[in-house]
């Protein structure tokens, strides 16, 4: 595919991993990035001079929360961890988002299994498995379905079960001192598909000394399908919500956050994507968003984290 030339203001650079303190376990190669300009339905240079955004001053004040919850639609008592969740979600809707990645600490365990007839339907994405798998054996790691991180916060443990999860909410959503903050405007084009991405982090607190990493994310916000039940029943109507399908660029660990993305002291990241398809092939930009979020590469705790609809 045919890409043009942006604008030296513009041109996303080749990005060389630095070394890192995860020296018994790198993290895996970042991809460079570049904007796919044909998914423009129209003269880029137009997009560049009327739609490329100008961000204004950040007011958010908040650090908000991001519960990863490792679940399986084969796994019995992921529906109660699921549920604890979207509550928590639906008691701070504007702060705390939910990450439900289908993934064990093996990648694809029996929880994650596809069965057809009972369980058609595959949850799982290269990049979910990836940070399962790498998480199953790294950095501590979990034992199984359902455990989660709040915003990747070793409280001795990086992950925790469902029974930790409200009082570690609550405790993040009181923190009063931002450190990072994200804004972020998105362009879609229904005749392409295409998604263009653009992210300004402002890294408030200059003792922040370690290397900062950067991941988008897609959901799919709902989706009725089957799903294992306490009881062993099998749940027909279940839904599935905040359902991950993937990271930009196939980034399980997104990319660093470098100098190069630096303009009058502020990060400033672009991504372009083809939005998918649900899992039951309808497309329907209504029903997915992206979480957007930035951690600290060594402690892997999550500064900040934003959600951008595809549809406003």
């Amino acid at each position: 595919m045919v890409k043009s030339t942006l604008s030296i203001l513009f041109l996303v650079l080749l990005i060389s991993l630095q070394s890192c303190d995860h020296v018994d376990n790198p993290y895996p190669n970042l991809p460079s990035l570049e904007l796919d300009t044909t998914l423009y339905p129209g003269n880029w240079s137009d997009y560049v001079v009327n739609e490329w955004p100008q961000f204004t001053v950040n007011s958010n004040v908040n650090r908000n929360v991001l519960i990863e919850d490792f679940t399986g639609h084969q796994c019995v008592y992921c529906p109660a961890a699921a549920d604890l969740a979207h509550a928590l979600h639906g008691a701070n809707p504007s702060r705390v988002f939910v990450s439900s990645i289908h993934a064990g600490p093996t990648g694809i365990g029996d929880f994650q299994l596809v069965s057809p007839p009972e369980y058609p339907i595959d949850f799982t994405n290269p990049q979910g498995i990836e940070i399962g798998t790498y998480f199953g054996t790294n950095d501590g790691g979990f034992s199984g379905n359902p455990r989660g991180t709040i915003n990747r916060f070793n409280n001795g443990f990086i992950f925790q079960s469902p029974n930790s999860w409200t009082s570690m909410v609550n405790t993040q959503l009181a923190e009063n001192s931002l450190r990072v903050n994200i804004q972020s405007d998105l362009n879609y084009y229904p005749e392409t598909k295409g998604v263009f991405l653009h992210v300004e982090v402002d890294k408030i607190d200059p003792s922040l000394t370690n290397e900062l990493g950067i991941i988008t994310s897609i959901y799919e916000d709902s989706l009725i399908g089957d799903q294992k039940m306490s009881d062993n029943s099998h749940n027909t109507s279940y839904i599935h919500r905040d359902i991950h399908r993937g990271n930009l660029n196939n980034q399980a660990f997104g990319r660093v956050l470098t100098n190069n993305d630096l303009t009058n002291g502020k990060y400033y990241v672009n991504y372009s994507f083809v939005l998918p398809n649900q899992l039951d092939g309808a497309h329907n930009p209504d029903n997915m968003h992206l979480l957007i979020y930035v951690y600290d590469r060594t402690t892997w705790e999550i500064y900040q984290v934003i959600k951008q609809p595809i549809i406003p």
